[in-house]
């Protein structure tokens, strides 16, 4: 889940360190539109995520008021914080644009979308989360994924043997 290595990331060329990924919302939802988001962070939890212990297998966004928090993604503890720790599963002010965050806000409330963390990353010595606004795939869309791969496979293969 962790990688330790710099490779390029969600931004394009910058050099980013990957720390934890969402796999299962690949699977389990049909990403629309993505965003970099930065995070409100506690020192512990910086020094937790330099160390890569993260999982977002279940977190989502959602809105309060005018702001978009982060919820249920573990950032696990830091060993040597004692009285300084942190919660692992607090939730945590995503910082975006005004615009970005108001034209999310409408989509989730209106048109039943969903916010999902794809990944968790350092970026310049930086936090950031990449939030892809979702919508979830029903039965018929995951046999469909997965008659795509299928088919993709099969050609991959024709072609290796010729």
């Amino acid at each position: 889940m962790a990688s330790g290595g710099k490779s390029k990331g969600p931004a394009g060329g910058e050099q980013v360190r990957l720390i934890a990924e969402n796999r299962r919302a690949r699977f389990d939802y049909t990403v629309d539109e993505k965003v970099e988001a930065g995070l409100e962070l506690t020192g512990s939890e910086v020094k937790s995520l330099r160390d890569g212990v993260a999982n977002l297998s279940d977190a989502y966004a959602l809105p309060k008021g005018s702001e978009l928090f982060l919820l249920n993604a573990h950032i696990g503890s830091y060993k040597s914080a004692s009285v300084f720790d942190h919660l692992p599963t607090r939730g945590r002010k995503l910082l975006m644009h005004r615009a970005e965050i108001d034209r999310w806000t409408t989509k989730v409330r209106e048109r039943g979308y969903s916010i999902i963390p794809l990944m968790l990353y350092f970026k310049k010595g930086r936090a950031k989360v990449e939030l892809g606004l979702c919508r979830g795939k029903t039965h018929e869309d995951r046999r469909q994924d997965i008659k795509e791969r299928e088919t993709k496979r099969e050609m991959d293969r024709v072609v290796r043997r010729r």
